[in-house]
């Protein structure tokens, strides 16, 4: 432990010789100098002799702990994030195990070599293995470089087989999101995607590290702080390979929370079906409690693609497909609300006492307007229609003379008191507010004031008017409960992953719709005629087995008509045509379900919004058919498991 005798015979050795230099040297000067140098040397030598006491018998102890600390790695284990399901405890998101092959460089000397017997395990080019070290410049040579993730079942086979072969190589298990639905339900729920630079500057992120996938649409973004877990970590004992030998310390992760949506799942496979092969949106919510039930854009996406990350031009690719795939239309597509608008023009006219039960108006299919003549979609006209007569017929002519006795203010204040204009606060990002027009918003927005003759276009949901389907369904709601505007929801309830209740949605009223109940009950009549009356527009929304509807419908015009021009629409090109809504609720007595429901393009509300609606209301209304089809959606989740 002292220094070796071997140190001790030389200083001796120089300490003698420099005597006999100074007792040789006549000069007291020279002397003196070299005194002095001979003194320096010796204070240099306990120097040493004191450091290395301090290294082998002081600290000895300390730096044998430290050396053996070499063998000793920490290690991160990954939080599962929480599940998703749907009302009634169908499994809608999952975690899957992700197999990600690393390289610690310090372990797997000579790398090259390493890598090389690597690339012909795994079938990957070894050039390609070292591009991704060589990407990794400042990285510890302890830490493990990522080399490929999610390598599958057969290559984690073949590395573990050679894994003595493959010294520094690890397989690390983790969690990763799997959408066992595939595109059913993706606009709602979301997908995942790396976190930027800029998010993990934001306080909402503060337990995020780079290279983490964090929400960035739909559910999984608006609940993240719910979904997200808690990391855990193990301090391990490897050998010279970099191969555990033992673990010495293990604290677990610790998963999300699990949420319920409040969707149906085999509703909203039924309006997905339903929807298949065109561009538009279904969304559906109880009137009473304001749950959404389904929520269905088209075309739709895959989340599963965007789990593992998405290179520029397959992101570039999806977003360049036709009918926006990435685009929510059920909170964010903005629509003229067409017909489906005239529900707010009888609420408003008779509320102001322009027009009553009684008040009628001949339509013989067109109406002159200073030099300009308004058409009625029907031809031929309707005759002399009162307002239900004009709500179930759909009469432009009997709305277009309201609109001479209503101001576009008026009736601006009444969409909006009726939630047209505004986000409904759904609590999902990116939700369209709409617009709803007016003549201090012409003014400040085009700069020009507000013609007249806009009026009659504004009143039937043409013009400057749009509309969500989100937001048309909250109305539609409001009518089917009696007047109550209450906030949409998504969520039904969250849960820890041991089954404890943290929260769970309430009905929330926002306020009440500016109408009097005799006013409601007109209106009521109108939609109600509209589908169980055979001059009704939407008659063949009736589902029949003793379930009545009550709706409108709305044909969005894109392009306008030439006089007397008919059949126009089977002249226009698809992109020309008009877009079809139709809003409804069932049972018309007593209401459950709250339909609206928009096909971009798709001509007429009544021939291709309707049928939708209308075999929705059958779907959901019937019980005995949801609960074998709820097997069939677990199985339908089995399979698609199965192929990883």
């Amino acid at each position: 432990m002292f220094p070796s005798k071997k140190v001790k015979n030389l200083s001796i050795v120089f300490l003698n010789a420099m005597s006999k230099f100074i007792r040789s040297t006549d000069s007291e000067w020279f002397r003196q100098r070299l005194s002095g140098v001979m003194y320096f040397v010796t204070a240099a030598f306990v120097v040493i002799f004191l450091r290395l006491f301090y290294l082998q018998v002081i600290g000895g102890e300390e730096f044998r702990r430290l050396s053996e600390n070499n063998c000793i790695r920490l290690q991160r284990i990954e939080y599962p994030r929480g599940l998703v399901f749907d009302r009634n405890g169908i499994l809608l998101v999952d975690n899957r195990p992700s197999f990600n092959l690393s390289i610690v460089l310090n372990d797997a000397r000579p790398v090259e070599s390493t890598l090389e017997k690597l690339s012909q395990y795994i079938n990957v080019p070894a050039v390609e293995l070292a591009a991704k070290v060589d990407s990794i410049k400042s990285i510890s040579s302890y830490r493990p470089v990522l080399l490929k993730q999610d390598i599958g079942r057969n290559a984690l086979a073949a590395v573990e087989a050679h894994k003595y072969d493959l010294p520094g190589v690890s397989v690390d298990v983790q969690p990763k999101r799997y959408y066992p639905h595939r595109k059913s339900a993706a606009h709602l729920i979301g997908y995942l995607s790396e976190i930027n630079s800029n998010e993990l500057k934001d306080e909402k992120y503060i337990r995020n590290k780079p290279g983490d996938f964090i929400g960035k649409f739909g559910i999984e973004k608006s609940f993240e702080s719910y979904l997200i877990g808690k990391r855990g970590g193990r301090q391990v004992e490897v050998n010279v390979s970099g191969q555990v030998v033992r673990v010495l310390e293990n604290i677990d992760a610790e998963a999300g929370n699990n949420i319920y949506l409040t969707i149906d799942q085999r509703l909203q496979k039924r309006a997905e079906e339903l929807l298949e092969g065109k561009a538009g949106a279904v969304v559906a919510m109880d009137p009473s409690s304001g749950q959404i039930l389904a929520m269905t854009s088209k075309p739709s996406f895959d989340p599963n693609e965007f789990v593992g990350g998405l290179t520029h031009d397959k992101w570039k690719n999806i977003i360049s497909q036709p009918g926006r795939p990435m685009e929510n239309k059920a909170i964010k597509g903005e629509y003229p609300p067409a017909s489906t608008y005239k529900i707010v023009t009888a609420i408003a006219a008779l509320e102001e006492k322009v027009i009553d039960v009684n008040t009628s108006f001949y339509c013989p299919g067109y109406i002159k307007y200073g030099n300009r003549e308004f058409r009625c979609w029907k031809k031929g006209g309707h005759g002399s229609v009162n307002v239900v007569r004009a709500l179930a017929e759909s009469c432009d002519v009997f709305f277009y003379n309201v609109g001479q006795r209503l101001d576009i203010d008026k009736l601006a204040w009444y969409a909006k008191a009726c939630g047209l204009g505004a986000p409904t606060g759904i609590g999902l990002e990116q939700e369209g507010a709409g617009l709803i027009p007016s003549a201090i918003w012409k003014k400040k927005r085009i700069g020009t004031a507000w013609s007249s003759g806009e009026t009659l276009s504004a009143v039937i949901g043409q013009g400057y008017n749009l509309v969500t389907p989100l937001q048309m369904l909250a109305l539609t709601s409001s009518i089917a409960n009696g007047g109550k505007r209450i906030k949409p929801t998504v969520m039904k309830r969250i849960e820890t992953p041991e089954g404890r209740l943290i929260t769970e949605s309430n009905p929330e009223i926002l306020g009440n719709l500016p109408v009097s109940q005799s006013t409601l009950d007109i209106v009521k009549k109108g939609l109600w005629e509209a589908v169980n009356m055979n001059y009704g527009t939407a008659w063949i929304a009736r589902p029949g087995g003793g379930i009545e509807i009550s709706g409108k419908t709305g044909t969005v015009q894109l392009v306008g008509r030439k006089e007397n021009e008919t059949g126009y629409e089977r002249k226009l090109p698809d992109h020309y045509k008009p877009h079809a809504w139709f809003v409804s609720y069932a049972p018309s007595s007593d209401p459950k379900i709250a339909i609206s429901v928009i096909i971009e393009h798709g001509e007429h509300g009544s021939s291709a919004a309707g049928p939708v609606a209308r075999e929705l209301v059958k779907c959901y209304l019937n019980p005995e058919s949801e609960k074998s089809d709820n097997a069939g959606v677990t199985a339908e989740y089995n399979m698609a498991y199965d192929e990883y």
